[in-house]
């Protein structure tokens, strides 16, 4: 699949997918000038991606206590 198309399937802009492949994140394939992603390799990709359950934890504060109303 091309990049515009595999940046497509990820939801990402063609920068970040760059950025993937230069870093060596995500498998690309050079054909003269051309790119092309295998869209297995991107369906690992995700796979590895995958968030686990209480790992965001630092991304949401704790709600500020709330002085009693008497």
């Amino acid at each position: 699949m091309s990049t515009k198309e595999a940046a497509a399937y990820l939801g990402i802009n063609l920068r970040t997918l760059y950025r993937f492949i230069d870093e060596g994140d995500l498998p690309a394939y050079r054909f003269g000038r051309v790119i092309r992603l295998r869209q297995g390799e991107l369906d690992t990709f995700i796979e590895h991606a995958r968030i686990l359950p209480g790992t965001l934890e630092h991304l949401y504060p704790e709600p500020a206590a709330r002085p009693n109303a008497s």
